[in-house]
């Protein structure tokens, strides 16, 4: 009996580029149909579905944005009749209404078989144990995570967030193989299991995150307390399904996205016009076979680039840069455009330092901006270095990214840890409403 598989059968890109085509145009039509936001946008472009007639066509399309999801609220993007809606998911409403999803059975599917891909593709298989650590209810995140595990045919262990002792527990009971978090709460699990000195009792052997970026150093940092595992990023947002929607490859160098389920562009954040692939820009997703709300060039936000030829792991999939930023957290420090991640990359390059940090951006009475890095020295780094660090610190980023930051070097394990995502940016410059 061979060995299920995931993955999809097309052999050449050509082959690829056909389906997404076939997908494009039932896409435009579905929506163009099935939903009156669609059809006025279309209609105000000057689009109809019958204008689809090759992949270069997609530039013809409108743009939407969580905006247009907000305002739709509770059902936007709808397309289909209620009677087939079976599930609505929401995002974690930081800015105003909360995004709401709903999903047929088919779109359910769908997403079951390519998270089991994701799975697949990290070289998980019904052999391993899967501890979850991430949230479930109304999130995408838990119930993905466990669904992609029971398709692929692996034993689930659906703890959820938090509760670090049942996890620590069930590490060393259950013999859990691979651990499902967000990359923070890797952190906090990596050091309670080396705090504990089970690190030699527990068989972990992969990690899968996501949900924030994480930098070089926080990833060396839990491969290490854990024993030496194997990390996997893992994207994904509640608007195009939930999480599983691509992830990092067994040569580590790139996300592998599912082409077969969706087309990535990136425009530029500014002009909206499309980039060479290589270059850095705004990734705007379209959906090739989402049923109950389709993605039409939806802007997420998401700072990445394509990785144009194909991968050394021999998978046909296209390919993106692990996620460098948002266009919204960017944020602006004496006219320099400052992305939270260039910080975590100089950080992580300077030994002695912990991989916890904070950015606080402050103005003082004068109207002169400050910016003040927070930083934890390594663990079991003594605290004389301190002045050192901060040296060295304030020189890197003074030459890397033309700016210079105030620096407090403080003790190992002073910052907060979460098992959500890590508040990293503190920026207190702008106290009145800006609207």
């Amino acid at each position: 009996m061979s060995k299920q598989t995931f993955m999809p059968s097309f052999k050449t890109v050509e082959e690829l580029q056909a389906h997404q085509l076939q997908g494009l145009k039932w896409s435009v039509r579905h929506a163009y149909q099935g939903s009156s936001f669609y059809r006025a946008q279309l209609e105000a472009a000057g689009v109809t579905p019958d204008d689809i007639r090759s992949l270069d066509d997609l530039k013809k399309l409108p743009l939407t944005t969580g905006d247009d999801l907000r305002d739709g609220y509770p059902f936007p993007f709808r397309a289909v009749p209620f009677e087939q809606i079976v599930r609505i998911h929401a995002s974690s409403g930081t800015t105003g209404k909360r995004k709401i999803l709903c999903y047929t059975q088919k779109d359910i599917d769908d997403w079951e078989r390519f998270f089991a891909r994701a799975y697949e593709m990290a070289g998980v298989t019904p052999l391993d144990r899967v501890q979850i650590a991430v949230g479930y209810g109304v999130w995408t995140a838990g119930v993905g995570f466990q669904a992609g595990v029971e398709k692929l045919g692996a034993m689930a262990v659906p703890v959820g967030p938090g509760n670090v002792d049942m996890h620590c527990e069930f590490l060393v009971d259950l013999q859990s193989t691979v651990l499902c978090c967000t990359a923070s709460m890797g952190l906090l699990m990596a050091e309670e299991v080396h705090k504990r000195g089970i690190a030699d009792k527990i068989n972990l052997k992969k990690v899968i995150y996501g949900s924030e970026r994480s930098s070089v150093s926080m990833r060396r940092k839990v491969s290490e307390l854990f024993g030496g595992v194997e990390l996997f990023d893992i994207p994904g947002m509640t608007e195009l399904y939930g999480p599983g929607t691509g992830i990092e490859c067994p040569d580590h160098d790139c996300i592998h996205y599912w082409g077969d389920y969706y087309i990535l562009e990136i425009l530029d954040p500014e002009t909206l016009e499309p980039l060479p692939d290589g270059e850095w820009g705004e990734m705007v997703v379209t959906t090739l076979t989402k049923e109950a709300a389709p993605l039409i060039r939806y802007r997420t936000r998401d700072i990445t680039r394509i990785i144009p030829g194909p991968c050394t792991c021999g998978s046909i999939l296209p390919r993106h840069s692990r996620i460098r930023g948002r266009t919204d957290d960017m944020f602006k420090f004496r006219a320099v455009n400052i992305y939270p991640s260039s910080i975590d990359k100089i950080l992580s390059e300077i030994p002695g330092l912990g991989s916890e940090y904070q950015i606080h951006l402050t103005r003082d009475p004068g109207g002169r901006d400050h910016m003040l890095l927070k930083v934890e020295r390594g663990e079991g780094v003594e605290p004389g270095r301190a002045d050192e660090l901060g040296r060295e610190i304030i020189y890197t980023a003074k030459h890397k990214l033309l700016v210079t930051p105030e620096v407090e070097v403080v003790e190992y394990g002073a910052l907060p840890r979460t098992d959500r995502k890590s508040k990293r940016v503190f920026d207190t410059r702008i106290t009145d409403s800006v609207v």
